[in-house]
């Protein structure tokens, strides 16, 4: 998925295939964009693949459990730029602190109920045949005799 072809999508097909709001996946274009005019560091070639589509990357790693060979291919870059790209911008986003789940104690402080439902699953038994020495070792010793043609 391309950043080209994404855009044009309304906003619920925008959720549903790349995991964030569109809103969202704006301030964190915003964010990257903010971050890397702070540090001001033009050392380097430029990337070949724009921002968002670096978000993209990152998102899709993420969201679909991908690995850095699918996407790598997809993209036409290498595995270890691609590796490169998710670590940059997740952790550009991470040290932005806008994108944080709350924590263990701010769900407890909560004064919303959750309702909890467990599913009990108990194991079934599969049925497989005995393993007797018999089948195991007599069907070889016999089709191994038949093979060679030597009697024991």
């Amino acid at each position: 998925m391309r950043w080209k072809t994404v855009k044009e999508l309304p906003d619920s097909h925008f959720q549903r295939l790349v995991g964030v709001k569109r809103s969202t996946f704006i301030k964190m274009i915003e964010t990257i964009k903010f971050q890397q005019n702070q540090r001001r560091n033009n050392r380097g070639r430029p990337s070949k693949i724009c921002l968002e589509d670096q978000l993209l990357i990152m998102l899709m790693y993420y969201r679909e459990y991908r690995t850095f060979f699918h996407i790598a291919v997809e993209y036409n870059i290498s595995e270890a730029q691609c590796w490169r790209i998710v670590r940059k911008i997740e952790d550009v986003l991470i040290s932005s602190k806008l994108f944080h789940l709350p924590g263990k104690k701010a769900l407890l402080e909560n004064d919303k109920e959750f309702e909890v439902v467990v599913i009990d699953v108990g194991e079934s038994p599969i049925e497989r045949p005995k393993k007797t020495a018999k089948i195991l070792f007599g069907q070889k010793k016999a089709a191994y005799n038949k093979d060679t043609n030597c009697s024991r």
